[in-house]
C-alpha cells in the first residue's frame, strides 16, 4: 500500500495514556500500513502507560519500569507524539481542537477519550485529612509508602472497601509491613463477585493470613489525633466501634472521568460515563470514548478486557471498519496472599431457571459453585474460592454444553477438565479475546513456551488468569515447559541453589545482576533469601538479606491477627527443665502473654508487642533457651514419646534420639517447613508417619519414614529404610534433608517433592541409601557445615544494636507502644481485641497454625 503524504494525514488526539489508551494507539499504528493517521497523546500522568492491573507488584521493588507496558514510549515511531504531564483541559467541538493543560491548542480529525476513571471517595467527614489516600496510580502508592514508613513496622492501616481493589490495597499495606484492616459495608467481601457462601470462606482465609476484616459496617467519620503525634487518626464505625490507624486508603469503587466531556457538551450516561453507541462513537460523531470512561449504550465496564475491546473497535473504525462492541466477559480472578478467588459468567444465578451446584468445604477452606441451565446441560457461570485451579478450564465453557456432570467438575475426586475438552473457538484469554485455536496455531508454528505464546497472540499479557490453560495447551502439544522460578529468573529454584553453592554469591543483588533481570519480586526475593540461609550461617537480618524477608522472618516471630507476635522457644524432643518452665511462667506473667502448649510439644506465648520481643527473648536466652523457628521455613519440631526410658512398651530411647535430631537440624532453612517425630515403638504415640521425617523404633534399631505431611492434603510417610543403627539413621536423614533442600521447588513440601521425582521412591532410595548419584559425601558435608555454623538467631540479635533497632512499633517514636493493641481478659482465656471487635479464640493455634501466618 502506498504511504500517505504528510499533508494528507489525519490527526487523532488521544486524551489519556492508561492501558486502554495505549492499546488503542498500538492497534491503530499496527493496522495503519499507509500511515493515514498521526497520533497525539495527552497524558496527565508523568509516566507512560503501565500495568495498572498489576499495581500491587510495584510494592516491594518500587521500580515503575517493572510495570511499564511494552512499547509505551513509541520510540522510533514518528507518527506518535506522546506528551507526558499534559492533560486535556478543554475541548472546542466547533473548531475541533483540544487545549492542553500547558495552553497548547491541538487540532484533531478524530478525538479519542481514554480518560479512564478515578477512585470514588465517599463524603465521610475527615476524608480529606492528610492521612487519607486512594489506591489508583503509582503516585498514590508512593504516597502510601511514605506514610507507612513514617508510621513504622506493624502500624495499623485501614482500607475502606472490601472489593477486588480493596483487597489488593490491603495486601499492599501488608507487604509494606503494616497491620491491615478492611472495612466493607456489605455483609461479605467482594460482594460483586462472590455470594454469601464464598464470602464466608474468603473472609476466613484472608483473616487467617493477616487481614483484619470488618464486614457489615460503614465509616461514620475519621478524626485526626494530633495529641498522639503525626499520622494518627481514629475511624468511628457505624456500629459505634473505633479503629485507630496511621493511614486510611479509600477503595470504595471507581467513577468514570467524564467531566471534560460534560464541559464540552457531550452527552453522558444517567449513572456517569461518556455515552456511546456500539461503535464507541459519542454524541459528537468525531469524538469516541474507550475504556472505563465510556458508557456503551449506558453501561460502563470497569475491567481491562472490555476496555481493550473498545480500543480495538475504535482503531478499526478510524481505518474504515464497522466493528461493534459485542458485550463483555466480566470474569475476575484474584490471588491474594496465596488465596484464590474466581468469578465468571452468571455467578449469582440471575438467569431465569438457573440451578446452582455447590461444594462448600469449610474444613479445607474451599468453596465452589457452578451455575447451570434449568436442564443442567449448559454452564452459565461459577464461583471458586480457596482453590481456583479449575477456573481456566471452566470459564471458556460458559454458554456451552457441559462435558460432564457439574458436581464432578468441582469435586476433588471428580472429573478433571483438560484442555482437550474445549472447542477451538473457546475463548482462553478474555482480556485480549484469544481463542484456543489461535493459541494452538501459534504453538504449531513454533511458539514453544509461554513468553513465545504471549508474543504471538497477546494471550496472558494482561491479568495472567489464562496462563495455567496456556500451559495445559503447551503440554498437550508435547512441549517441555520452562521451570523458571519467576519472570526475573529463568532458572528453577534448584538451579539457583546450585549457582549460589558453586559461585559463592552471597547477596540477592549480585545474583540477579549476574543471573537474572529486573529488581525481583515477592516470589524470588524470599526464595533467594532461603537459599542464602541454607548455604551459609550468615544471620538472616544481616545487611541486604534483611530486606528480602517476609513479615515473620523480619521480626523473628509469628505475626498474629491483632498485630502482636507469638514467641516459641525451642524445646528439643519436648524436653524442658523446671527452671526454664519457671522463667517462661515469669515472662508470661510480666508481659501479660497468653500461654498455650502446642501440638509440637512446645509452649507458645501469644500477645507480645514488637518492641517487647527483645526483652522477652533476653530472659529466655539467659535461661538457656533459643528460638524455636516457628516463624521460618525451616525445622520446626521433633516430636517424641517417652520411649524406652519410661514406657514399658518402648524399644529404643525415642526422647534421646529426638533431642539429638532437633539439635542437629535446628535452623536448617528449606523450601518449606519441616517437622520430624520419633516414636519408641510401633504403637506410634508420636505420630511419626505424619511428619516429613518419621523415625519409629524397632527391636533391632530404627525404621525411617519420609514424606509425611499434614495440611489440606495429608500424606502418610513412606518407608525409606528399616532396622537402622543410630549412625546410619542420621546419615540417611542428612542426605534426605539436604537433597530436598537442594532440589525442591519453592514452597514445595516433602510429600509432593518426592512424588514428583522421576522414578519416585525407588529413585529416592537409590540416591539416599545407595548413593547412586555419587553425591552422598557432599550432602553429608553440607549438613555438617550447617551444624557447625549454627548460632541461635535471637541470641545474635541481642548482641547487635543495629538488629535490635528494628524492633519498635513506631520508627519516629521508638519508646512508644502501639496504642491500638488491646486484649479481653474477661473470659476464661485471654483473647485479642481487634480495635473494639472481640474475637473469640483469636490468634490461638499450634505450630501448624502459626506456620500459616
Amino acid at each position: 500500500m502506498n504511504p500517505i503524504a504528510p499533508t494528507q494525514r489525519k490527526t487523532a488526539v488521544v486524551i489519556g495514556h492508561g492501558m486502554v489508551g495505549h492499546r488503542f494507539v498500538e492497534a491503530l499504528r499496527s493496522r495503519d500500513e499507509a500511515g493515514q493517521w498521526q497520533v497525539v497523546i495527552l497524558s496527565e500522568e508523568k509516566l507512560p502507560a503501565y500495568d495498572r492491573v498489576g499495581l500491587s507488584y510495584y510494592v516491594g521493588n518500587w521500580n515503575p519500569d517493572e510495570l511499564a507496558l511494552p512499547g509505551n514510549t513509541y520510540a522510533g515511531d514518528d507518527l506518535v507524539d506522546l506528551r507526558l504531564g499534559q492533560r486535556g483541559a478543554a475541548i472546542d467541538r466547533a473548531a475541533k481542537t483540544v487545549t492542553s493543560s500547558t495552553g497548547e491548542v491541538i487540532g484533531y480529525d478524530a478525538l479519542v477519550m481514554a480518560t479512564g476513571s478515578y477512585a470514588f471517595v465517599p463524603p465521610v467527614p475527615g476524608h480529606d485529612l492528610p492521612e487519607c489516600f486512594v489506591y489508583r496510580t503509582i503516585e498514590d502508592l508512593d504516597g502510601i509508602r511514605a506514610a507507612a514508613e513514617a508510621a513504622g513496622p506493624g502500624a495499623h492501616g485501614v482500607v475502606i472497601g472490601g472489593g477486588l481493589l480493596g483487597l489488593e490495597a490491603a495486601n499492599a499495606l501488608r507487604l509494606m509491613g503494616m497491620t491491615p484492616h478492611v472495612i466493607e459495608y456489605n455483609d461479605r467481601l467482594m460482594p460483586a463477585q462472590v455470594d454469601a457462601g464464598g464470602g464466608a470462606i474468603l473472609e476466613k482465609l484472608v483473616s487467617d493470613i493477616g487481614l483484619n476484616v470488618h464486614t457489615g459496617v460503614g465509616t461514620a467519620k475519621i478524626v485526626s489525633l494530633e495529641e498522639d503525634g503525626p499520622n494518627q487518626v481514629t475511624l468511628h464505625l457505624s456500629d459505634e466501634s473505633e479503629i485507630k490507624a496511621s493511614l486510611v486508603v479509600f477503595s470504595a469503587g471507581i467513577r468514570p472521568h467524564d467531566q471534560l466531556a460534560k464541559d464540552a457538551g457531550i452527552e453522558t450516561g444517567a449513572r456517569g460515563g461518556i455515552l456511546t453507541d456500539l461503535g464507541l462513537r459519542t454524541s459528537d460523531p468525531d469524538i469516541y470514548a474507550i475504556g472505563e470512561c465510556a458508557a456503551v449504550e449506558g453501561v460502563c465496564y470497569g475491567l481491562v478486557a472490555p476496555g481493550y475491546t473498545t480500543a480495538e473497535i475504535v482503531a478499526d473504525r478510524l481505518l474504515g471498519g464497522a466493528g461493534e462492541f459485542p458485550g463483555a466477559d466480566m470474569s475476575t480472578k484474584l490471588k491474594l496472599m496465596g488465596v484464590d478467588v474466581a468469578s465468571f459468567g452468571d455467578a449469582h444465578a440471575t438467569t431465569e431457571g438457573a440451578l446452582s451446584v455447590v461444594l462448600h468445604d469449610a474444613a479445607k477452606g474451599t468453596y465452589a459453585k457452578l451455575v447451570v441451565s434449568d436442564d443442567a446441560e449448559t454452564l452459565l457461570g461459577g464461583i471458586l474460592v480457596g482453590d481456583a485451579s479449575a477456573y481456566s478450564a471452566l470459564r471458556p465453557l460458559v454458554g456451552r454444553p457441559l462435558p460432564a456432570d457439574p458436581a464432578t467438575l468441582i469435586s476433588p475426586a471428580g472429573a478433571e477438565l483438560g484442555a482437550d475438552a474445549l472447542p477451538d473457538d473457546a475463548q482462553i484469554c478474555s482480556c485480549n479475546n484469544v481463542s484456543k485455536g489461535s493459541i494452538c496455531g501459534a504453538i504449531a508454528e513454533g511458539a514453544c513456551d509461554i513468553p513465545a505464546v504471549k508474543s504471538c497472540t497477546n494471550a496472558g499479557t494482561s491479568c495472567g488468569g489464562c496462563v495455567p490453560m496456556i500451559k495445559k495447551l503447551l503440554e498437550q502439544s508435547g512441549v517441555t515447559m520452562s521451570k523458571a522460578l519467576c519472570e526475573h529468573f529463568g532458572q528453577s529454584r534448584a538451579e539457583l541453589f546450585d549457582i549460589v553453592n558453586v559461585t559463592g554469591i552471597r547477596t540477592f543483588s549480585e545474583l540477579i545482576a549476574k543471573h537474572g533481570k529486573g529488581t525481583g519480586c515477592d516470589i524470588c526475593k524470599p526464595t533467594v533469601a532461603s537459599i542464602l540461609a541454607s548455604t551459609s550461617s550468615d544471620h538472616i537480618l544481616e545487611g541486604e538479606q534483611a530486606a528480602l524477608q517476609d513479615t515473620n522472618d523480619h521480626f523473628l516471630a509469628n505475626l498474629q491477627k491483632n498485630g502482636t507476635y507469638s514467641v516459641v522457644p525451642r524445646m528439643p524432643g519436648g524436653e524442658v527443665t523446671a527452671e526454664q518452665l519457671i522463667v517462661i511462667g515469669e515472662v508470661a506473667k510480666e508481659f501479660g502473654l497468653y500461654v498455650k502448649v502446642t501440638g509440637g510439644q512446645r509452649i507458645d506465648l501469644f500477645g507480645a508487642r514488637v518492641e517487647q520481643l527483645p526483652l522477652i527473648w533476653k530472659r529466655l536466652v539467659d535461661a538457656g533457651m533459643e528460638s524455636g523457628h516457628a516463624y521460618g521455613k525451616s525445622l520446626r519440631t521433633v516430636k517424641s514419646c517417652v520411649g524406652s526410658t519410661w514406657c514399658r512398651y518402648g524399644q529404643q530411647d525415642s526422647v534421646g534420639m529426638a533431642v539429638l535430631l532437633e539439635k542437629r537440624y535446628r535452623g536448617l532453612r528449606s523450601p518449606h517447613k519441616i517437622k520430624l517425630a520419633v516414636s519408641g515403638c510401633a504403637r506410634e504415640c508420636a505420630e511419626a508417619r505424619g511428619k516429613d521425617v518419621g523415625v519409629i523404633a524397632t527391636e533391632h534399631g530404627w525404621n525411617l519414614y519420609v514424606g509425611g505431611n499434614g495440611g489440606l492434603t495429608p500424606k502418610h510417610a513412606v518407608l525409606l529404610a528399616g532396622e537402622l543403627d543410630d549412625e546410619t539413621l542420621i546419615r540417611y536423614i542428612d542426605r534426605y534433608l539436604m537433597f530436598y533442600v537442594r532440589t525442591a521447588d519453592r514452597l514445595q513440601r516433602t510429600a509432593p517433592w518426592q512424588e514428583a521425582l522421576e522414578g519416585g521412591m525407588d529413585y529416592l532410595k537409590a540416591v539416599v541409601c545407595d548413593d547412586s548419584l555419587g553425591i552422598a559425601g557432599d550432602l553429608e558435608a553440607a549438613m555438617d557445615k550447617h551444624v557447625e555454623g549454627y548460632k541461635d538467631e535471637w541470641a545474635a540479635v541481642l548482641e547487635d544494636e543495629n538488629k535490635l533497632s528494628r524492633f519498635v512499633s513506631f520508627v519516629n517514636a521508638p519508646d512508644e507502644a502501639d496504642p491500638t493493641i488491646s486484649f479481653d481478659d474477661s473470659g476464661e482465656r485471654k483473647v485479642p481485641v481487634l480495635l473494639g471487635l472481640p474475637q473469640v479464640g483469636a490468634g490461638v493455634g499450634s505450630d501448624t497454625a502459626a506456620a500459616g501466618k
